[in-house]
């Protein structure tokens, strides 16, 4: 599994999303425990939430600024 894992302030979108990535190969790929693979799940949940929260914020920036 992934060494390192940043706090989520720490990652911007590009960072988060490609972690994401990894996370869901590895998923797809298999053979984990049960145990690995929850807490493979865990982390790609959390990333998502980071990644949704950056691109609600770039959204919200780009409302304002067209108003």
């Amino acid at each position: 599994m992934m060494a390192e894992k940043k706090v989520a302030k720490e990652l911007n979108y590009e960072a988060a999303r490609d972690e994401l990535a990894k996370v869901v190969a590895e998923l797809e790929a298999g053979g984990t425990s049960l145990e690995e693979s929850l807490a493979l799940w865990e982390r790609g949940e959390q990333l998502a939430k980071i990644c949704n929260t950056w691109l609600e914020t770039a959204k919200k920036r780009l409302d304002e600024a067209s108003n």
